[in-house]
């Protein structure tokens, strides 16, 4: 689990994303500006008014000579009222403009960076972390800090504003009672800054609880045909109960100790409104205020305690936030896969060489000596039972991981001497999984080159035995391959990748179990297309049916790691070691069930 982080040091990740931004975002700041100061000025001329006409009255009322109501004052006041409405009214329609358009902007490029770190890390590190986990990232919390900011920050900005400009009012029109509110103050400020640092576990407790949620379910669904098959729906339902209760709970926590804040501050500050308003009293009487300015002063009462609500009520999204920031930030702070600049390219693979290489996923070790010499054309087939390391083996030649020992060379050189690009441009594909993603079926094909020409693909179809299954769709190469890849069957898959790796025309074939899970009409189907895409090309199999592999020109056996056998198909059948019991083994399975 990574490492909390600071507030302080979540801004300092934060800001260079805002930094492309920051013209957009100083304008609408500079907007909230203009919009509280016409905020903090309204009352002071709303109060003239009433001054004005209580001026006015009292003059009729002692018959002082030529008194009557000034409406062109009165006028003159609305005026400048309705200006400031104006003003504040388009402020806040360019402040609110300005800061989304630089929020969604910065929350665009941390989403890019989301998405640029996972193709930048380990496939070790994917082995460990939950799917749930990762979608929570891209999508949850950066959600939960784009809302944060588009909320608080015009928010947190106007509360700060509106109290600066409010107290200085405030101050213009009574030291005393100014000073009563400004004593006040540090007893909600602490009070909200305990409730605050009591809660803030509980908002990380929440943002993990939903990840888990999400983890959750994502497995329910991608297991959804074998939860009905055995009929664990009512399991299932518990497990996400379970899951959902807990989120609930940890939920429920965050939210209310972080609403205690308004309710409490609130308290307080009515009872200041109170005592405020009766001082206020005897110094209008007094004649100390006019009662203009004690209507100012009171409504500057409830401007001021409007920032330390919104404050208070936007705690909750401020700590989520924070909970957010820390959980993005410390996923972009993981160690990237350090590349390296080819300094000899590789034209064409001569030789593939595992010279003592060992490996392992944790402190121990699954290959200890391994050492194979590969020539170019050669078909290398990979044996062996289940949990062997056959995968392991060509994982290693891509790097997907790097070994712990030894080395793996291809024409002399180092593979970890060249790039990640320029390594894997050497090699295609092929697994028992398939994968198809939501577009034509002309660009799956085309995924391993993307300037291929429409015949290169059709040419690769018909290579891969897949070209007339395709001219029987509805739209041809056309088709969309829906989001879960039902409307093509799974050995239409196979043949569709088979054309993918086709045509990257890649110096060296790597298929992973392609024909394991398909049957035998098809299997002969598959292997006819598989044996033009390895003629005269290197290639790596991996195989569970022996059949299909008996005239590789090396066959390789593993057991727990290591290769315990290695010859052609005659040579180990002579051997009468472990690929005989398979091969017999199989061979007997094969011949009983017919």
């Amino acid at each position: 689990m990574n490492k909390k982080m600071t507030f302080t040091s979540c801004i300092k990740h934060l800001w260079p994303f805002l930094r492309p931004y920051r013209f957009k975002l100083f304008v609408g700041i500079f907007m909230i500006i203009v919009a509280q100061i016409t905020f903090a000025i309204n009352p002071s001329v709303e109060g003239m008014i009433t001054t004005q006409l209580s001026k006015d009255v009292m003059d009729i009322a002692n018959n002082i000579p030529g008194a009557h109501i000034q409406m062109d004052i009165i006028i003159q006041i609305a005026i400048l009222l309705g200006i400031i409405y104006i003003i504040k009214t388009v402020s806040q329609y360019l402040m609110a403009f300005y800061l989304t358009d630089a929020i969604q902007f910065t929350m665009y490029d941390i989403r890019n960076a989301v998405e640029d770190k996972m193709q930048h890390l380990p496939v070790s590190y994917f082995d460990k972390e939950k799917t749930g986990e990762l979608l929570s990232r891209i999508t949850n919390d950066v959600d939960t800090l784009s809302n944060a900011l588009q909320q608080t920050l015009s928010r947190v900005i106007s509360a700060v504003c509106t109290f600066m400009f409010v107290l200085f009012m405030m101050f213009r029109i009574h030291a005393i009672m100014a000073l009563i509110i400004v004593c006040i103050l540090p007893i909600i400020y602490f009070l909200s800054r305990f409730i605050v640092k009591k809660s803030q576990p509980l908002f990380d407790e929440q943002q993990a609880k939903l990840a888990d949620l999400n983890g959750t379910v994502n497995e329910l669904y991608d297991g959804y045909q074998e939860i009905m098959m055995y009929n664990q729906q009512r399991s299932s339902l518990d497990k996400f109960k379970e899951v959902n209760e807990g989120m609930r709970v940890a939920g429920f926590k965050a939210q209310f100790v972080s609403s205690l804040i308004s309710p409490l501050s609130s308290l307080i500050t009515y009872l200041t409104i109170g005592v405020v308003a009766l001082y206020g009293c005897f110094l209008v009487l007094s004649s100390t205020i006019s009662l203009g300015q004690l209507q100012a002063f009171i409504r500057y009462i409830w401007q001021i305690n409007d920032p330390i609500s919104q404050v208070s009520q936007l705690s909750a999204q401020v700590q989520s936030s924070f909970s957010a920031m820390s959980r993005l930030f410390s996923f972009l702070n993981i160690e990237s896969l350090k590349d390296v600049e080819t300094k000899r390219p590789i034209k064409e693979v001569e030789t593939i060489d595992f010279e003592h290489v060992q490996f392992g996923y944790g402190d121990k070790l699954l290959m200890k000596d391994v050492n194979i010499h590969v020539n170019k054309g050669e078909t290398i087939a990979i044996v062996g039972p289940t949990g062997a390391g056959k995968t392991t083996l060509t994982n290693l030649l891509l790097r997907f991981y790097d070994v712990k020992g030894g080395s793996i060379k291809i024409n002399g050189i180092d593979i970890r001497e060249l790039s990640y690009k320029d390594l894997r441009s050497l090699f295609s594909l092929v697994l028992q999984d398939t994968w198809l993603f939501e577009d034509t079926i002309e660009k799956n094909i085309s995924y391993g080159k993307s300037d291929a020409q429409k015949y290169e693909v059709i040419e690769a179809a018909k290579s891969a035995n897949v070209h007339h299954t395709i001219r029987t769709l509805s739209h041809g190469y056309d088709t969309i391959v829906n989001e879960e890849g039902t409307n093509v069957s799974q050995g239409e898959k196979q043949l569709l990748t088979i054309a993918r790796a086709i045509l990257k025309d890649p110096q060296v074939l790597i298929l992973d179990e392609a024909t394991s899970s398909v049957d035998t009409r098809l299997e002969r189907r598959l292997q006819s297309a598989m044996d033009k895409v390895m003629k005269d090309r290197t290639s790596f199999v991996i195989a569970h049916r022996l059949s299909t592999i008996v005239n590789a020109d090396k066959i390789l056996v593993m057991e727990h790691g290591n290769i315990v056998e290695q010859g052609t198909h005659q040579e180990l059948l002579e051997l009468n070691g472990v690929y005989a019991r398979l091969y017999n083994a199989q061979f007997l399975s094969k011949s009983s069930n017919m």
